[in-house]
């Protein structure tokens, strides 16, 4: 890290004027948060802009977005709206502490809060939310939609927040109603469940976690449509639906040389076992479908030297570089952001060749 630089990496942007996403290279300062194009996987200086964090707001989780759930919302003191996507739940926590932290240096007793929200409650590692919306969709022990309403509206399919929240609890993937809340949050952000009505959207809005997932019977939820679309549609039931079922083991944003043109671009990369696959993903796109992949089965994977442009590597790239070599003698180029990505990187796939 240089001097000064809290945090760096890449996260996706929303345009100002057209509001098309684009990756980019983020550097993280006391006072500033800066960004920067990438060309040839080099950043291109001086910083494509920069956002003066004195004054802002920051809003995490942002569920502006729904087919977006890991988004970070930023508010100037001139009331400028950032919003910025991270690679996983993990990873855009730990921006957002970081730049609560940056915003409110100055301010020991907000700092000291943020470090007690981020030791608070997290998913046991043997629980995946898979397995939760799963158990909520099962007819015998499940929770069952029903029409509801709210304010003279009349909503079908949809189930209370305090109902949700008992299930968690008697289903014993919670020991406590925040504990159930906190994870019936991380239900919504990760795009298995959406808000119902005036209470909920406006909860979602506030961005108070506590107020995420309301504990009472005036706040409804129902099934978000694209878990719907997955577990009723029987075209799914493919190849791809198997490649895409082992659990994720690794994720994160990587820039990747095109095999036809062989320009740099940033993807989001997701590493899976049981079956073992690397995927990988246009972050620009608003669809959550990679756009390519292969099987990790008899691949071969090493760092690439970093005096020099590698055989095989177009354009003027260098430094944390590594190589995938597919069963079907396929070369993946790949740069990390750093040596210590690269060696996880490399030592994550190795285990699932």
């Amino acid at each position: 890290m240089e001097d000064g630089v809290l945090k760096e990496g890449f996260l996706v942007k929303r345009g100002h004027i057209v509001h098309n996403w684009k990756a980019r290279w983020f550097i993280l300062r006391q006072n500033t948060l800066l960004y920067y194009k990438l060309e040839g996987g080099r950043r291109v200086t001086p910083p494509k802009g920069r956002i003066v964090l004195d004054g802002c707001t920051i809003t995490c989780p942002c569920l502006e977005y729904e087919n977006r759930p890991l988004l970070i919302k930023l508010k100037t003191r001139t009331s400028t709206e950032y919003f910025l996507e991270a690679c996983s739940r993990e990873e855009r926590d730990s921006w957002a502490f970081e730049i609560t932290g940056a915003i409110h240096a100055g301010q020991p007793g907000k700092i000291q809060q943020l470090h007690i929200l981020k030791n608070s409650f997290k998913l046991p590692p043997h629980i995946s939310l898979h397995r939760i919306v799963d158990k909520m969709h099962d007819t015998s022990s499940g929770i069952r939609p029903s029409p509801n309403m709210e304010q003279g509206s009349t909503y079908k399919k949809t189930f209370l927040g305090s109902s949700l929240v008992d299930w968690l609890i008697s289903s014993n993937f919670a020991a406590s109603r925040l504990e159930a809340v906190t994870l019936a949050s991380m239900l919504m952000e990760e795009n298995f469940l959406r808000p119902v009505g005036v209470r909920s959207m406006g909860a979602i809005r506030s961005g108070d976690l506590a107020e995420q997932f309301l504990d009472d019977s005036t706040a409804l939820y129902t099934f978000a449509e694209s878990y719907k679309k997955k577990v009723s549609s029987k075209e799914e039931i493919s190849l791809s639906t198997m490649e895409l079922s082992g659990t994720v083991v690794k994720q994160g944003y990587l820039s990747k040389q095109g095999h036809k043109r062989k320009n740099w671009k940033v993807r989001r990369f997701v590493l899976r076992k049981d079956p073992a696959f690397l995927h990988y993903y246009d972050p620009s796109k608003e669809e959550n479908r990679p756009v390519g992949g292969f099987s990790l089965r008899g691949s071969l994977v090493s760092a690439l030297e970093d005096n020099g442009v590698p055989t095989g590597v177009k354009g003027n790239v260098q430094g944390n570089l590594f190589k995938v070599i597919t069963k079907d003698d396929t070369h993946y180029y790949i740069q990390a952001s750093s040596k210590a990505e690269r060696a996880e990187w490399i030592e994550a796939i190795k285990k699932l060749t």
